[in-house]
């Protein structure tokens, strides 16, 4: 029986420790000023493409990891720098992974690249899948595609939103009905070349965390792409949709959509993500506390804020393993039975969110104040129980899974 281990080994340790000094060298610093300017910090992810942090090579090697470990572990060492800028280096990578998990040999090799460009000309992608009237709820999707045989292209209109990336992004990947008839299971997913005509950008949002990353609207307005752009391709989309149709008349048993098959490749990762988060704002904390001092002593000694610190840590602790559970899982072939895959990133969600607003208490006054980063951090944990599924829609996820009941 092979050895089990949580010990990394000698290079992801080393990997660990590279992006870790990236991290405290030159995302931490820049971290308040991007937030302030909630723009997209280009100059930084140029640094990350300089040194090869932000690249196709480097996301497949950790991807392709046979532990499952080197994509959690890039996330919690990148979001513990900052979450903001840390998604705008790892976004174009959900457009990566819809691309992988839906597309063809050929489409993996001819789009991932563009996604990225070069350390001199970067690039980014995004995924596009939300809109103004479906977000959790994917079954009301309204954008539509189109197929055009005379001419072999797909025709496509809609409005996307809560795009990372949208409307900026080198290539986006959009999440279209093609089949009314057979509800979420009609959708697949398209590619849009650079510069298509049609395709532009909406509203930016202005929002309450993660601000150095570029969120908005994206508009098709009549967006016309050549047949080769179908991901996986006509014949296989054929056969899906054949077969939804008949288990929409026999009841049969449901088969994923292309943006449930992203999501879930992703969800460990988005648990990752909130580990660093709050790793972060705990190692914050717990130097205060052993620095403040509050009627002569330190105010670690009182068990109130020390029991805090204990919980903290313990919450950050079985979250990691979770997702790390999670990404060996997937990375092997196990079958989530339990929806771990939910499961990791709805505990490591609601840990962010908790762990960080108590570092805000532990920071009393100072912590509510922009001169401390637990405010920032604080800020950005809210959004880990939003995207890529709420915590309420991981709940219903696990629920239905254990039980096998379609519960609404």
């Amino acid at each position: 029986m092979a050895e089990f281990s949580f010990e990394l080994d000698d290079d992801q340790k080393a990997v660990r420790d590279w992006i870790h000094g990236f991290a405290a060298d030159v995302i931490r610093p820049a971290a308040a000023e991007w937030d302030e300017r909630e723009e997209t910090p280009w100059p930084i992810i140029q640094e990350a493409a300089k040194i090869g942090l932000y690249s196709l090579d480097f996301y497949a090697q950790q991807y392709f990891d046979p532990t499952g470990l080197g994509i959690p572990m890039t996330m919690e060492e990148l979001f513990w720098g900052d979450a903001g800028i840390a998604l705008s280096i790892v976004g174009t990578g959900l457009a990566a992974v819809g691309v992988l998990a839906n597309g063809t040999e050929e489409q993996i090799g001819t789009w991932i690249p563009q996604m990225y460009g070069d350390p001199d000309d970067v690039k980014v992608a995004a995924f596009c899948s939300s809109e103004p009237d479906a977000g959790s709820d994917v079954g009301s999707m309204r954008t539509r595609a189109v197929y055009d045989e005379a001419k072999d292209e797909w025709v496509l209109g809609g409005t996307k939103t809560w795009a990372t990336n949208g409307g900026i992004a080198n290539v986006h990947v959009v999440v279209a009905v093609v089949d009314p008839e057979v509800g979420s299971k009609g959708h697949a997913s398209f590619i849009i070349p650079p510069g298509t005509p049609g395709l532009s950008q909406g509203q930016k949002f202005k929002k309450h965390g993660i601000r150095a990353s570029h969120t908005a609207e994206v508009v098709l307005d009549q967006v016309r792409v050549p047949g080769s752009c179908l991901l996986g391709g006509k014949e296989k989309l054929d056969e899906r949709l054949a077969r939804a149709r008949e288990r929409a008349k026999t009841g049969g048993e449901r088969l994923k959509n292309a943006a449930m098959a992203t999501f879930e490749a992703s969800r460990p990762a988005v648990g990752a993500m909130a580990v660093g988060t709050a790793r972060a704002a705990y190692e914050v904390a717990l130097d205060y506390a052993k620095t403040r001092q509050q009627f002569g002593r330190p105010i670690i000694d009182n068990q109130g804020v020390a029991f805090q610190l204990a919980d903290m840590r313990t919450r950050i602790d079985a979250a990691r393993l979770m997702v790390w559970r999670a990404s060996w899982m997937a990375v092997t072939g196990k079958p989530f039975d339990s929806a771990e895959g939910s499961m990791s990133k709805l505990f490591a969600s609601e840990t962010a969110k908790e762990v960080t607003a108590q570092a805000v208490q532990i920071l009393g006054g100072n912590g509510f104040t922009r001169e401390y980063p637990v405010e920032r951090m604080h800020r950005d944990a809210a959004i880990y129980t939003i995207f890529e599924g709420t915590s309420e829609i991981q709940r219903l996820v696990i629920a239905r899974t254990l039980s096998g009941v379609q519960i609404r």
